[in-house]
């Protein structure tokens, strides 16, 4: 394994406090970012102390203030959509530079995410302050990015990925760069109790999971104007045609098809999961064409904190997720689920649990909907075999996660 590459120089602010700037996908009202975010803010202060001074740069200020406040060391900076010249501004007033969005190393969602982080890493190697990737993935590279990716992602002093194909994948490209594997650091997140939550479904029933995700939405694409319902945040709008419109009905009909059958034939209520805002969409549409709609839920990352919205993961009888993040918040309690992924993250991480293919379907298959129904039925009949997996693969994963925090406090005590 390479060594850590140092910074050539390096000067801590006033009174040796380093300052500590933290670019990832930040205020989404995303369950997955929120859990890393609030989990990478405990291991930062673990590493350096509570006098270290953390930056959060943000699109979207108040919704960032739902979960994290800020404090005497903390601050949270509005960030303009054309982010250049104030990203680099931030990364030269800042002693280390994290990038800490899980969706790293691919444009799956959309480039000027990854521009965002390249960007970053660059500036950082321009004003030589070190710079880290803290426990991230790589995915699907279009030619253009797979080029930048090498050329800026090798200017990190380190990368730690989440997974081993990441670290493969990022090396195919050419990256130079020290790259360690670990595992994501919201394995370590701490739930709430399940109080209040679900208290109006009725007792006799168990609860089924379906974290869903409008497939047809991306990537996000950058364009001087467009319609407002499709607008993200200007420039940058969600994909859209009357083609993916049919395919997004087409998918909502399809889900609501799986919850009536475990309502009807399992005897399950349904958990609708938003584990972003951006899900409310397909679920609504889920619940409009659902005939048991009094045995279904949905339950929001707008309305539930990460802590509640794990709680809530972890107590549930089954899990049908196109969200990785509900995967990796369920682990702990071993609740037997199946994927149905988009991108390479979910695909990977059943890969590392030992449940690939098995217990993951491409969103395009065209027997999808069979598969799903003919694994439910399977997982339900006999949950503990579906168990055993998760059990070895949480430990396994837990574990990985535990090196996070080491690694972290080398590379922030190294940089001095």
């Amino acid at each position: 394994m390479l060594p850590i590459k140092k910074a050539e120089s390096y000067t801590p602010g006033h009174n040796n406090s380093p300052r500590v700037l933290l670019v990832g996908y930040n205020g989404a009202n995303n369950t997955g970012s929120e859990s890393r975010l609030l989990s990478i803010i405990q291991d930062i202060r673990w590493a350096l102390g509570p006098e270290v001074r953390l930056t959060i740069p943000t699109l979207n200020e108040e919704k960032l203030k739902r979960y994290v406040q800020k404090e005497k060391n903390l601050k949270i900076v509005p960030l303009p959509s054309i982010y250049f010249l104030s990203l680099r501004k931030l990364v030269k007033n800042h002693d280390f530079i994290l990038l800490i969005e899980g969706s790293c190393y691919m444009d799956t969602w959309t480039s000027a995410l990854l521009w965002a982080f390249l960007w970053a890493t660059r500036c950082a190697h321009t004003f030589k302050k070190p710079c880290l990737a803290y426990a991230v993935d790589a995915g699907d590279l279009s030619p253009l990015n797979k080029f930048l990716v090498k050329k800026e992602a090798s200017k990190s002093n380190l990368i730690i990925t989440r997974n081993y194909k990441s670290a493969e994948i990022l090396k195919s490209v050419g990256v130079t760069a020290p790259i360690k594997i670990t595992a994501d650091c919201a394995l370590n997140f701490e739930s709430h109790t399940l109080n209040g939550i679900v208290e109006h479904f009725s007792p006799h029933r168990g609860l089924a999971g379906m974290a869903v995700v409008n497939f047809y939405l991306w990537p996000v694409v950058l364009r001087p104007f467009g319609k407002k319902k499709d607008e993200y945040k200007w420039p940058y709008y969600f994909s859209h045609s009357k083609k993916r419109e049919k395919l997004e009905k087409k998918l909502a009909r399809s889900w609501a098809k799986q919850a009536d059958r475990l309502v009807d034939i399992h005897h399950k209520n349904i958990a609708l999961i938003c584990m972003e805002d951006l899900d409310e969409g397909l679920a609504h549409q889920v619940l409009s064409y659902m005939k048991n709609k009094e045995n279904a839920q949905i339950f929001s990352s707008k309305d539930l904190n990460a802590s509640k919205m794990t709680g809530l993961l972890q107590n549930l009888d089954i899990l049908i997720t196109s969200r990785y993040h509900a995967s990796i918040l369920s682990l702990s309690h071993q609740v037997p689920q199946i994927a149905i992924g988009h991108d390479r993250r979910l695909e990977i991480l059943y890969e590392e649990l030992k449940m690939y293919p098995d217990y993951f379907f491409k969103y395009d298959d065209p027997d999808l909907w069979e598969k799903v129904e003919n694994k439910v039925d399977e997982i339900l009949e006999n949950p503990a075999k579906t168990q055993r997996l998760l059990e070895s693969g949480f430990e396994n994963q837990y574990s990985r996660s535990l090196q996070n925090r080491s690694l972290l406090k080398s590379f922030l005590k190294g940089g001095k």
